[in-house]
């Protein structure tokens, strides 16, 4: 079979597992089995085809991150009090035993604290359609789990973009002008919000055949300026989206325009070449035992901090809810393979913050066969 031959097998493979995992009611499952899915056929698969897949992949995880940004509405912030007290006693107590699992596992300081940071997040696109349909929550509870999930997703981002700034050997006058060039970014991300939320309303309204291309090149353009400043493409996709307002045309949303293009095909290339960069004897190494020892550990950790100390208002399930962190493991991995100094690192975070998912998603109760894959 030729290298084209198997990409076109790849690519109808991957596009059908959304499909697959809507159909059993869990479509959050579909990014932690593209993962697998790349764990599988990653030895099978080409060096150059292996790297077509990646740089498609990469464009797909920016478009990612940046409707995962668009879906999240930040909380006004007289509201913040409560969800940022609950998030101390949250949190607080969770970095010691992540980060001695970490340096357990064999991570540096500093990688720690970015595996610290990715295990300790929350995707609110894999979790957001489990908290509508959660029976344990009722009322005022509802909204602060909510706010709760937004402010863990975007803290984590935003340590993410301070910790991967200064991996590898960085000159400290170095690390200072990018912190610097990332805070700019931000902040201009924040100010142009109003601006690309107009302008994206134009493209869906007056365009289309091209609404899809215009779309992704506005994105890439401003990701690449952000690249520039420091603050990686996919971290500036989050935060266009996040200071961005939704975006609808003739009652649809503008994920739903960019879905066949995004999440149909190039956000699950992304991991599924993240998958396939991971070698396969990982699975039966000792990283992957101290991988399910670490997921065992938080998780029993989290069960424990909520009935105890940590109370959400809801049932003592809900935590649960704060638990699905792959989209920011995965960000994080991949800032680790990067410099390709020791993928079994960023390997032991991709299995930890795989499992960890697994379990969450899968104790949670299943949605509806008509619910939409998660972003």
């Amino acid at each position: 079979m030729t290298s084209i031959e198997l990409l076109v097998v790849l690519l109808l493979l991957v596009m059908a597992v959304p499909d697959a995992c809507s159909w059993i009611g869990r479509p959050a499952l579909a990014y932690p089995a593209f993962v697998c899915f790349g764990l599988m056929v990653g030895p099978l698969i080409r060096p150059e085809v292996g790297n077509m897949v990646h740089e498609a992949g990469e464009i797909g995880f920016v478009m990612l991150l940046f409707e995962v940004g668009m879906e999240i509405e930040l909380p006004i912030w007289r509201e913040l009090g409560k969800p940022a007290r609950y998030l101390l006693r949250w949190l607080l107590p969770q970095y010691p035993l992540l980060l001695a699992l970490a340096r357990f596992a064999g991570l540096p300081w500093l990688e720690s604290f970015v595996a610290a940071a990715a295990l300790s997040a929350c995707s609110v696109g894999m979790a957001h359609a489990a908290w509508k349909q959660y029976p344990g929550l009722e009322g005022a509870p509802r909204a602060f789990v909510l706010q709760v999930m937004v402010m863990l997703e975007v803290l984590a981002v935003v340590l993410l973009a301070a910790e991967t700034a200064v991996l590898g050997q960085t000159p400290t006058w170095l690390v200072g002008l990018k912190l610097a060039g990332m805070a700019l970014v931000i902040y201009a991300c924040s100010r142009l919000g109003s601006h690309v939320t107009k302008l994206l309303q134009v493209v869906l309204a007056r365009t289309t055949r091209w609404r899809l291309h215009f779309v992704t090149l506005l994105v890439l353009a401003v990701c690449a300026v952000g690249e520039r400043f420091g603050l990686s493409g996919p971290k500036t996709a989050f935060f266009l989206g996040l200071f961005s307002s939704r975006v609808r045309h003739d009652g649809r949303s503008l994920e739903d325009y960019m879905a066949p293009i995004s999440r149909r095909f190039l956000i699950p290339l992304f991991f599924t070449s993240l998958g396939a960069q991971v070698p396969l004897a990982a699975l039966f190494s000792w990283n992957a035992l101290m991988a399910l020892f670490a997921a065992v550990s938080i998780m029993a950790f989290r069960h424990l901090l909520h009935a105890r100390f940590a109370r959400t208002g809801g049932d003592e399930n809900a935590y649960l809810l704060l638990c699905p962190n792959f989209t920011l493991v995965a960000l994080a991995a991949n800032s680790l393979i990067a410099p390709s100094e020791a993928p079994e690192l960023a390997a032991w975070l991709l299995m930890t913050g795989l499992l960890m998912t697994l379990y969450a998603v899968g104790a949670l109760p299943a949605q509806s066969k008509d619910a939409v894959s998660p972003a």
